[in-house]
This record gives C-alpha cells, sequence and structure tokens, in this order.
C-alpha cells in the first residue's frame, strides 16, 4: 500500500505542474482541498478496518451512533438520510440490517401513526456501549502529536470551512 505522505507529495507535485501550465489556478487552495479529501479517505478506511469485526459498515455505524445519541433514542427515517447523507433505499437497506442483528426497531409514531419511527433498542445499546470503546485507541492514535491547541484550531477551521461550504448552496436572494 502506498504511504499517504507518498500521495500527497504526488499530488503537490502535480498540482504545481498544472499551476505552472494554468494561468490563474489557486495551486494552494486546490492542495488544501485535495489534502483533505485524501486524508478524509483515509480516515473513513481506517474507520471501516476497525469496524470490520463487529460487522458494520460506516453508514451502519454512524445510523447507530444517531440514534445512540439523540435524546429519545430514535429519529425518523427521513432524519437519518439527512444526517448520515444516505438516500432513502440506501437507509432502507441499512435499517433492515441493522434491525435483523436486533440493534434497532421501526414502529409507528403514537401521535402520527403515517409516520415512522427508527428506535434503539436495549440490545443495541449494549453493543455501542461495547463496540465503541474498541475504537478509542486508533482514534487517539490518529492524533499523536497534536496539543489541545492543535485539535481545537483544527476543529475551528474545518468548521469555518464547513460554513463556507454551507454557503455555497445557500439560496441567493434575487
Amino acid at each position: 500500500m502506498t504511504t499517504l505522505r507518498n500521495c500527497i507529495a504526488m499530488m503537490d507535485q502535480g498540482i504545481d505542474r498544472l499551476g505552472a501550465a494554468i494561468a490563474g489556478m489557486p495551486a494552494g487552495k486546490a492542495k488544501l482541498s485535495r489534502l483533505m479529501l485524501m486524508v478524509g479517505g483515509r480516515l473513513r478506511e481506517e474507520l471501516e478496518l476497525t469496524l470490520k469485526p463487529h460487522k458494520l459498515n460506516h453508514s451502519e455505524f454512524l445510523t447507530l451512533m444517531i440514534l445512540y445519541s439523540s435524546p429519545d433514542g430514535s429519529s425518523t427515517p427521513g432524519e437519518l438520510c439527512e444526517y448520515t447523507s444516505q438516500g432513502a433505499t440506501n437507509m432502507t437497506r441499512i435499517g433492515n440490517a441493522l434491525v435483523q442483528r436486533g440493534l434497532i426497531v421501526r414502529a409507528a409514531s403514537k401521535e402520527d401513526r403515517r409516520r415512522v419511527l427508527i428506535r434503539i433498542t436495549p440490545a443495541g445499546k449494549r453493543f455501542v456501549q461495547k463496540m465503541l470503546p474498541t475504537l478509542f485507541p486508533r482514534v487517539s492514535a490518529m492524533f499523536d502529536g497534536f496539543s489541545g491547541p492543535d485539535r481545537r484550531n483544527l476543529g475551528h477551521l474545518l468548521r469555518k470551512l464547513a460554513d463556507n461550504l454551507d454557503q455555497l448552496h445557500a439560496p441567493t436572494l434575487p
């Protein structure tokens, strides 16, 4: 497997060549964008690797975490689609897999029977409580060498970038 460091070096060289060939290219910003995509991809691979022994994929894990952390342990399929960036068809597949394992249940809302609620089960809560701590060492290792201020600054900058991305999709007023 090629190291991420080598891939980043190749990316830097390639963007430098593009910047030299195409006037006005924001090479530094392009490098940052690509760097985040590369690191994000590797983070996702790392998470998938740690979830594999638990027979979970990223979207199933995320769905469980959302339900576990919600105040009443439930959500709607539409909300889960929005929070996990999954389509309705894939959320149905995710739900089916988690229902089959006894980690969640689907039921009609007591307030509106047309509305479906997805709720984490007691077995699902126990599963999360047992599984989640196994991820902690690798997550901690990812940030070795980062001071507290480094982590806070990175978090601040990523949130700032997220706000800018939201603005790209904000409706424009006439």
